[in-house]
């Protein structure tokens, strides 16, 4: 999907790509491969892209690329809604919440049952603080949260209020949940997966992530990097 914010259908003047991430890619990653094809496209020394919200290289789904003028408008975008689909393993816990990191502690999960899960799952509705992962991309004292965490350094990032509209079970089979999360700006699900385990007083991570909407933007209507460079031939 790509839209123009005027009738020049240009690129420099303005225009919002849709991509669908691909697992182990950064966000920066697309910002690059995007910004590297339309140069040589249009023969471009110079151009403005940017992304409207980071999403973790173990996931994949939804990124919002915004080019030249356009990237004004990032904040808008990073602001909405967002739709993920998410798989927790419970029993077990890593360092980093995902499994960028080896489970660091086992827990029982045999007493979970999916009406227990159900009727914690109502605390994370709302207004809630959360504390994000100490492997995360928020700077402590200007240095990456994530750097200091891998070289083993001891630090606190302080909690704050995020925004959880909804949280669905899509399937259950213990020690696996798969969730569908509609949450507002600076969540981070590990977190939630994190959270949902000690809720259930056992352990969670994340193993699966999947963003599939911003706003009104869908994934299904997004385009992989390949698709995209692919598309740019049609100009």
């Amino acid at each position: 999907m790509i839209e123009f914010f005027d009738e020049e259908n240009d690129f420099k003047a303005g225009a919002l790509v849709c991509i669908d991430k691909d697992l182990d890619w950064t966000s920066f990653d697309v910002v690059k491969k995007v910004k590297f094809g339309l140069q040589r496209k249009f023969d471009l020394k110079k151009l403005k892209v940017g992304h409207a919200g980071t999403l973790d290289p173990l996931a994949t789904g939804l990124v919002i690329i915004c080019t030249g003028k356009g990237t004004k408008q990032i904040d808008k975008y990073m602001g909405q809604t967002k739709e993920y689909i998410c798989t927790v393993r419970l029993g077990a816990t890593t360092p980093s919440f995902d499994m960028e990191t080896e489970e660091d502690n086992q827990f029982d999960y045999k007493h979970i049952t999916r009406e227990l899960v159900e009727d914690k799952l109502k605390e994370f509705i709302g207004e809630i603080d959360q504390v994000p992962p100490t492997f995360s991309a928020l700077k402590i004292n200007g240095v990456r949260a994530y750097k200091m965490a891998r070289e083993g350094e001891e630090f606190e990032i302080k909690s704050r209020k995020i925004l959880i509209h909804e949280i669905e079970i899509l399937n259950f089979d213990n020690p696996s949940l798969e969730l569908r999360i509609v949450c507002g700006k600076g969540t981070y699900i590990r977190s939630i997966a994190r959270d949902i385990g000690l809720a259930l007083d056992s352990g969670g991570y994340l193993t699966a992530l999947r963003r599939t909407a911003i706003g009104d933007f869908k994934v299904e209507n997004a385009l992989t990097v390949d698709g995209f460079l692919a598309k740019l031939s049609d100009f």
